[in-house]
């Protein structure tokens, strides 16, 4: 049918151009974001690509229904500007034909969006926690960074090397402060080597001095100078599971656990699915624009309707996890109501549209 390739074909158009926007800003923003816990050693340098990827895998969903929501909008506010919409509703359709050819169109999107929201951003959530957990755990010499005070990992250490390094197993200028129970010790050198003996780690020193510093008041403190010092650096330790937070949580496992943070995150979800239908009804029911009105006026209308509605299901979120309702009567609360503003909004352009073209029939 006409009307049927029509619609589909410029929705795609739309809807393709404000996806690829939307995914550009947000992919700059998360690479700001990533580089600056890069900086600050949250992750590891060389994976922030990785990072970057599995944070827009679990951003996708929502960019996927904010770009239907406006492909929608501002397709059907075109035909309404352009005059379209009065030759399709003039030829004997109603708004509420629409329906059918906007489900055809998006019941692929609203696919993806459903397994991106229930599997994707677990699974994202998933690796990023493996990688901070790798790079948390990560042994002594792997932490030293050039011209940075760095923790072992125990934390009973503090590393420093100048930036002047010769290679990736010996450097100039090193500063260790060690800590322990009974004293605290400094020890500076001119050069250091890295090598293995007996399948441990060790650091060479050379040329340098070491400061002991007991806590005992009794006991004196003690300077040593020396030539060439071993020191056995600790190895990196892997835990067997690593403890996922409920972001990284299978959506079945929230489900059946009570926990009310839980069955928040398992709302949150399940409404991300559910605003896809309820926005593409709003958006046809907010599409009607006057000729005369800018272009652009419905787009901020329905961008003013995405953030309101997202934020009932942040809100929604903070409640159930909070324990003041439970995750059920909320969910069927917020977008039952929002699919019946949806049904009012459609209908009340429905019979405004039957009622002009009823007048304009009688008028002869």
């Amino acid at each position: 049918m006409l009307f049927d390739s029509s619609l589909r074909k410029e929705l795609g158009r739309s809807f393709s151009a404000t996806l690829l926007v939307l995914a550009t800003i947000v992919m700059t923003l998360m690479l700001v974001r990533t580089l600056g816990m890069a900086s600050k050693g949250a992750v590891n340098p060389s994976d922030v690509m990785m990072v970057m990827a599995y944070t827009l895998i679990g951003q996708l969903p929502i960019i996927l229904v904010l770009s239907l929501f406006a492909a929608v909008v501002s397709t059907l506010s075109r035909w309404y500007l352009d005059s379209e919409m009065v030759i399709w509703l003039g030829s004997g359709l109603s708004l509420d034909r629409f329906i059918r050819p906007l489900l055809r169109f998006a019941w692929p999107i609203l696919l993806v969006i459903s397994a991106l929201t229930l599997a994707g951003i677990p699974w994202s959530n998933q690796q990023i926690q493996r990688l901070r957990t790798q790079f948390e755990q990560r042994g002594d010499i792997e932490r030293v960074a050039p011209g940075r005070f760095q923790e072992s990992a125990d934390g009973a250490r503090v590393f420093f090397i100048d930036k002047d390094r010769l290679d990736s197993l010996s450097a100039r200028r090193v500063f260790i402060a060690n800590r322990d129970a009974t004293q605290e010790t400094l020890t500076m050198a001119e050069s250091a080597e890295v090598s293995t003996l007996k399948g441990e780690k060790t650091l060479h020193l050379k040329n340098g001095e070491r400061v002991e510093l007991p806590k005992s008041p009794t006991e004196n403190s003690r300077i040593v100078h020396f030539s060439d010092y071993t020191l056995t650096l600790a190895e990196a330790v892997l835990p067997d599971e690593v403890s996922m937070p409920t972001k990284s949580q299978e959506t079945g496992a929230l489900w059946l656990d009570p926990n009310p943070i839980a069955q928040g995150e398992f709302a949150w979800r399940v409404s991300v699915v559910l605003s896809g239908f309820n926005l593409l009804l709003l958006g046809l029911g907010l599409s009607a624009v006057k000729p005369r009105a800018g272009r652009n006026s419905n787009l901020m209308l329905a961008l003013f309707t995405f953030i309101v509605y997202f934020n009932l299901v942040n809100i929604s979120q903070s409640w159930i996890s909070a324990g003041l309702i439970r995750a059920v009567p909320l969910l069927l609360s917020l977008h039952g109501g929002i699919f019946l503003l949806g049904c009012l909004l459609v209908a009340a352009q429905v019979g405004g549209w039957k009622s002009k073209f009823n007048r304009k029939r009688k008028a002869p």
